[in-house]
């Protein structure tokens, strides 16, 4: 199998071909992204040096090699030693025309829990964002109607007695603005799809962020400069980077750092229930080094109402959610105290996208 050839170059999981030897002989595009090492200075060298597996696998696979049979390992973490290593299922396997050569193909646990997460996320806060809308629009008439009898009630009340009705008004105007809040939901427009340059949309959040809420936060930038257009609505991207700073900002100390990174992920793609897939090679990190989201909330930041602060909707991210799935994209959190990160996977603008862009400019 020459390491030339489409399926090689196009198989969407990292994947490795060893000698008898145990040198690596060829290494496929996701893998080189994977490992965040080039073929160049993968090729030649023993695969014990360069990818490092915590599990007691070398005997298992060699006597897979002597006997001609596949070896799975689950839950074992992959990495290179330059980085933290990656929860991963590794399949071994020898080559049929090459018996002494073995294939590996490694998987990554954290990328189907990624996976799995999105799409529990979309389907209940498509539920209950429905309910939501309903329920807002049946709420707010009868609203005006107590918050019209509590100003007539007021004209004839002593001041002890207007503190009550004063108090009926305020919270009745707090609920109507939080019902429109969810009313947004099923208002907001599908995205106008068209090539986005990133880097620009954060560079106006982050303006945005340092004088406002974020005046207290030192932001670091950390850009691959070579990423593509995405693909989307520049204004409702804008929307969602300005929900996770903000979100950044009020769990971070008033020492804090937010951290914006991005980069290209060659091999993500996102598969969806009814076997149609999309590549998602462009990755945003909103990464901040505050203590971290509650356990208990952990699963469900997405859902609509579901809040760690005192005085929050629980819209934001909700919120966030449905941009980024109107664009099929993918969000995910993983946190632990000291280190926060939202991870936006997006597609790159198709060709027929800029050609398009183009010819209307």
């Amino acid at each position: 199998m020459s390491s030339e050839t489409p399926f090689w170059n196009s198989l969407p999981v990292p994947a490795l071909v060893v000698d008898k030897a145990d040198v690596i002989l060829r290494i496929n595009p996701a893998a080189e992204t994977f490992l965040n090492a080039s073929a160049k200075s993968m090729v030649g060298q023993p695969i014990w040096d360069k990818v490092m597996i915590d599990a007691p696998l070398e005997e298992a696979f060699h006597r897979a090699r002597e006997h001609g049979t596949p070896l799975f390992v689950n839950d074992a973490d992959v990495g290179t030693g330059d980085g933290p290593p990656v929860q991963c299922n590794l399949q071994i396997a020898p080559l049929a025309d090459a018996p002494d050569e073995m294939l590996f193909l490694i998987s990554s646990r954290e990328l189907a829990g990624r996976m799995t997460r999105s799409h529990s996320v979309k389907s209940s806060a498509k539920s209950a964002i429905g309910m939501a809308e309903m329920l807002a629009h049946e709420i707010k008439n009868p609203l005006a109607g107590i918050t019209g009898a509590a100003q007539l009630l007021s004209m004839n009340l002593s001041s002890e007695d207007l503190e009550l009705t004063d108090l009926i008004v305020e919270e009745s105007r707090r609920i109507v603005k939080l019902l429109e809040q969810v009313e947004q939901f099923g208002n907001l427009s599908l995205p106008q799809r068209q090539p986005v340059n990133i880097h620009d949309v954060l560079d106006r959040a982050r303006r945005s962020a340092l004088v406002s809420y974020g005046a207290h936060m030192h932001i670091i930038e950390d850009y691959d400069p070579s990423l593509p257009p995405a693909e989307g609505d520049s204004d409702q991207l804008l929307q969602v980077v300005l929900n996770l700073l903000k979100n950044a900002s009020e769990a971070a100390s008033d020492t804090g750092s937010i951290r914006i990174r991005t980069y290209y992920e060659h091999s993500f793609r996102l598969r969806r229930a009814d076997g149609t897939g999309q590549p998602l090679p462009l990755q945003i990190e909103i990464i901040d080094d505050g203590p971290g989201l509650p356990d208990d909330l952990k699963g469900d930041v997405f859902d609509p109402f579901v809040s760690g602060r005192e005085n929050g909707t629980g819209l934001g991210l909700a919120l966030v959610s449905k941009i980024v799935s109107d664009h099929g994209g993918m969000i995910t959190v993983d946190s632990v105290p000291g280190r926060t990160v939202f991870k936006l996977s997006l597609p790159r603008a198709s060709k027929e996208t800029l050609k398009a862009f183009e010819e209307s400019q």
